[in-house]
């Protein structure tokens, strides 16, 4: 039993880390936007694919909240109604939650399997919840855990809205990412929670402190990151997609503070590695952490220095997700270890 239910949590993991990875596509793409509405895309289940079936039509059958682009505005049908020669105003209302009003058919699709990976993540969690009802009675915490993920699904759902309606706030955007992390810390927990017992003796007491400061270091600066990312993002829009070398002119202190904590970041993993091959410690996952480490801090050089590489930016983020994901399984096998010793 609790075999196949740690294979659905793993899955739910996955899926969770593909929605980060299709959200760090929607960033480098610039089509956050591609969808205005939510949970819709333009009032539709299934997107537009042509400008013109956004434009207004003639004798053309309209849904309730099916979404126009008429005079660089979004306009909502207020009702189901069939238009006639001429638009009527009656039969339509403002957009009023922003006034974004530009389709491209890429950004759109991007954007909205994006969502799709969202709500597949969504079912898997929730299928992972009603699978821990049979917990309840020998463990409740893997219950209540698998509980309070597809609640926390929910409000990531209600905080992509958020983002969306505040046209990318760089404040949300950086609280949605901040959630996403959290989702993947509860079910790696679960997956802690429901693994085979190993016959560990490693003592975790002399490198929590460490560990727990490195941890927190990281997820410190993803947040940083995602800042700076949203500096990239405005520089974007100034110099254009082409201008890749000037995306880094005239950085502010977030950059600078970024790049420069990421010495503290390996620093702190290189201790905490030297801690554990000296003491014969048998926590491989820090091997783990410092090959994701090396392939971040290479992502970012070639950031830098090589004007960003295609698809480099996504990389960053899925690779600094995933360090925090293995450096927190990395936390509660210590802390298992410890409970082990002073059983």
């Amino acid at each position: 039993m609790q075999k196949k239910f740690r294979k659905l949590a793993k899955v739910a993991l996955v899926l969770v880390y593909l929605v980060i990875a299709a959200g760090a596509v929607v960033r480098m793409t610039g089509s956050g936007m591609g969808c205005p509405d939510w949970p819709k895309c333009f009032g539709y289940y299934i997107p537009p694919t042509e400008a013109s079936q956004l434009a207004w039509q003639p004798e053309k059958s309209y849904n309730e909240g099916q979404v126009i682009i008429i005079s660089e505005t979004l306009k909502v049908a207020k009702k189901d109604f069939t238009t006639a020669t001429e638009f009527s105003e009656a039969n339509w209302e403002p957009y009023t939650k922003h006034d974004y009003a530009i389709f491209n058919p890429w950004h759109t699709w991007i954007e909205f399997i994006n969502r799709l990976m969202g709500a597949l993540a969504g079912l898997a969690t929730l299928i992972l919840a009603f699978s821990a009802l049979r917990f309840w009675r020998e463990a409740k915490k893997i219950t209540l855990l698998s509980w309070l993920v597809v609640f926390g699904m929910g409000f990531q759902a209600w905080l992509g809205a958020t983002v969306v309606y505040s046209v990318l706030e760089p404040v949300k955007i950086t609280v949605h990412m901040i959630m996403a992390l959290i989702i993947v810390a509860l079910l790696l927990y679960i997956i802690h929670m429901v693994r085979p017992s190993p016959n560990s003796s490693s003592k975790g007491n002399g490198i929590m402190p460490l560990l727990t400061l490195t941890l927190i270091v990281t997820l410190a600066q993803i947040i940083m990151g995602t800042q700076v990312r949203q500096f990239v993002d405005s520089q974007i829009d100034i110099f254009g997609e082409t201008a890749k070398h000037k995306w880094l002119a005239d950085v502010d202190w977030k950059f600078y503070v970024h790049r420069s904590f990421s010495i503290i970041v390996v620093l702190l993993n290189l201790l905490l590695a030297r801690q554990i091959f000296r003491n014969e410690l048998s926590f491989d996952k820090i091997k783990w952490v410092l090959t994701l480490l090396t392939l971040e801090v290479a992502s970012g050089i070639a950031m830098y220095y090589l004007d960003f590489p295609f698809a480099s930016q996504p990389l960053h983020l899925i690779l600094a997700s995933l360090l925090f994901g293995v450096q927190f399984y990395l936390f509660l096998e210590v802390i298992y270890s410890r409970r082990i010793l002073r059983a």
